[in-house]
């Protein structure tokens, strides 16, 4: 992994075509939304296919906490921060990684996945989760005065996402 991709740093901002051929860019995926990333070898390894059961799972409850999943499977992006995987010359596959960003694709934690346990856990991801949402949203402890006092003020823009909807969040990210 290129040595600037470190806790504090900002991830690339990568522009590829998602599934459908769609070109996107990571920031445009995020929003102001912490966001998991995970680089992947691709489907023809079971490690990644058991790893993305768990991450379905986890999927339903990033949607309820608004936070992202984004997968990545490219050569570009393998070549950019350099994680060829050396050791199979056939699929010419990347080392995987799981990267939890903080908004503004700020780098949170960094986990290499080359052996199946040294991946991020789904408890490992709900534990960062919730540190980088402590850290940006101001409404994490409803139950601080200060919060109270600006709620009856009106200061209702600091209550994420207070006035929306489920649908309307989401529909901010697409």
């Amino acid at each position: 992994m290129r040595s600037n991709i470190v806790p504090g740093a900002v991830f690339p901002d990568y522009e590829l075509s998602d599934h459908t051929t769609k070109r996107r860019k990571l920031s445009e995926l995020q929003g102001q939304d912490p966001m998991i990333l995970v680089l992947s070898r691709g489907s023809f390894c079971p490690k990644d296919r058991r790893q993305h059961e768990g991450l379905v799972q986890l999927h339903r409850e990033l949607e309820v906490g608004y936070c992202r999943l984004v997968t990545i499977s490219t050569d570009k992006v393998q070549k950019d921060l350099d994680i060829a995987e050396y050791t199979d010359p056939v699929h010419n596959p990347m080392i995987p990684h799981v990267v939890v960003l903080e908004p503004d694709l700020v780098i949170y934690k960094v986990y290499t996945g080359y052996w199946f346990f040294g991946r991020a856990t789904i408890e490992d991801l709900r534990q960062d989760l919730r540190v980088v949402l402590t850290k940006c949203r101001p409404d994490w402890d409803i139950t601080k005065p200060e919060l109270g006092a600006a709620w009856q003020q009106g200061h209702k823009e600091l209550f994420y996402p207070y006035g929306k909807t489920f649908t309307q969040t989401l529909g901010e990210k697409e």
